[in-house]
């Protein structure tokens, strides 16, 4: 009797956590102001504008955990102080996961997607709305190994009593997604290694009869590369783009990176790294005043898909988040040099410089862009509170002047400041 009692007083802590719940509630608040002289906003007659403006985005979410059950709302409003337009109020995320035994996992409903160092799938928090998906993602993750399987299904609300399969818009433009993710950290390599494939489904419209609508389909297969010993790191990616892209054009493009960094110590970090993106061979340039779109017979230019590409091709956001004049790209590459100083905890201090030209040529100009200075300083208030503050200074040369449709784009000035905080309201269990 001894023993049974023995037994069951040692078990009572087991029993306990297995049954404890969680529940909390948390909040996102964000501000940015920004200065802008010349840059991504024109006029129709070329003219760079000066712009003034603050952006806000505030989220509001609630978890909850229990057993093997965990789930996440997220609330989100974004918009401009004092605009009545572009104002956005939707779910930033609205999941539950369901935690097996031996590593297995099943997460379903709205999602971020961030993989390896988020250059094709990312939460891209720099933007005030952010990436999120609708979908099942199904998973292992145990020893070293992760495999995550995801995939999703859009619809167009109009056609759901119509038997009708056009996808005409939502908070992702595609009709449907699935795709497969394996990463596996060596033993004793300090080495990661991941492999990536995607398939996206398309709408399109087929040429010459009215509203009837097609899918393409597109591949993308890659992978992505890591070895970070203590005071040494090095990345590379290699991702292949294939199938058809929009319009149901035959699509063939590729992009590879690498990037080194090194950490003497922990006041000083420095990188240096190189971006290849493939783009449209002899890019057409449009006439004054027309913009037009301009067929090829086969895509060049790589689709980065849902990257946080804030984070790769230039803090002013010239490329991949902004487009050129015809719809199509001549591609990028990206030289580049940084150095992080972190004088002490709460402060931090970046520098960057940024060398860009176009990947393939343009007709009768050099492919060369110009280059991009960036400044940054993030000073941690609290664990919860940060102040940022940046200035980005770029001298473009005659090709992104014709590329980007100004004159001004020649000399841009860009000034940041931005506050985020993220406390936790409320956090019980029981």
């Amino acid at each position: 009797m001894r023993r049974l009692a023995l037994l069951f007083l040692a078990a009572l802590p087991l029993c306990a956590r297995a049954q404890e719940n969680t529940f909390s509630v948390d909040a996102d608040y964000l501000s940015r102001g920004e200065i802008r002289q010349g840059g991504i906003f024109v006029t129709e007659d070329g003219d760079a504008l000066n712009s003034r403006f603050i952006l806000s985005r505030t989220r509001l979410g609630a978890s909850y955990s229990r057993d093997w059950l965990t789930a996440r709302l997220t609330a989100q409003h974004a918009d401009t102080w004092g605009s009545s337009a572009g104002n956005s109020l939707s779910m930033n995320e609205a999941w539950v996961k369901a935690q097996f035994s031996v590593g297995f996992f099943a997460q379903l409903g709205r999602q971020r997607l961030s993989y390896d160092d988020q250059r094709i799938f990312g939460a891209d928090d720099w933007s005030m709305t952010g990436y999120s998906h609708d979908g099942l993602k199904l998973g292992f993750e145990r020893a070293g190994h992760k495999v995550h399987l995801f995939g999703a299904y859009n619809q167009d609300v109009a056609n759901i009593d119509q038997g009708g399969t056009h996808f005409s818009g939502g908070i992702q433009p595609y009709k449907s997604l699935a795709s497969l993710w394996y990463h596996y950290d060596i033993p004793k390599t300090h080495l990661g290694a991941s492999l990536l494939f995607v398939n996206m489904g398309l709408d399109y419209m087929n040429v010459g009869e009215d509203d009837v609508y097609g899918t393409c389909f597109q591949q993308l297969a890659g992978t992505f590369l890591s070895w970070n010993p203590t005071h040494f790191g090095l990345e590379a990616s290699y991702y292949h783009q294939w199938g058809k892209a929009y319009g149901n054009i035959p699509l063939n493009a590729w992009m590879a990176s690498a990037k080194a960094t090194a950490t003497p110590s922990e006041h000083w970090s420095f990188r240096a790294g190189y971006d290849y993106l493939s783009g449209e061979e002899d890019f057409p340039i449009p006439g004054g005043g027309n913009i037009g779109l301009v067929r090829h017979e086969i895509v060049r230019g790589f689709n980065s898909l849902y990257g946080s590409n804030h984070k790769f091709y230039g803090a002013m956001d010239f490329f991949y988040v902004s487009t050129y004049v015809n719809g199509f790209t001549p591609g990028l590459q990206n030289i580049f040099t940084g150095i992080t100083w972190n004088p002490v905890k709460p402060l931090s201090a970046d520098a960057a410089i940024h060398f860009f030209s176009t990947a393939a040529p343009v007709q009768d100009v050099r492919k060369a862009l110009g280059h991009e200075v960036e400044l940054e300083v993030t000073w941690t208030i609290a664990p919860s509170v940060s102040l940022s503050a940046g200035y980005s200074f770029m001298q473009g040369t005659e090709t992104m002047s014709i590329l980007k449709r100004s004159a001004d784009n020649n000399r841009l000035h860009w000034g940041w400041l931005m506050l985020n905080v993220t406390p936790t309201f409320f956090k019980t269990r029981w």
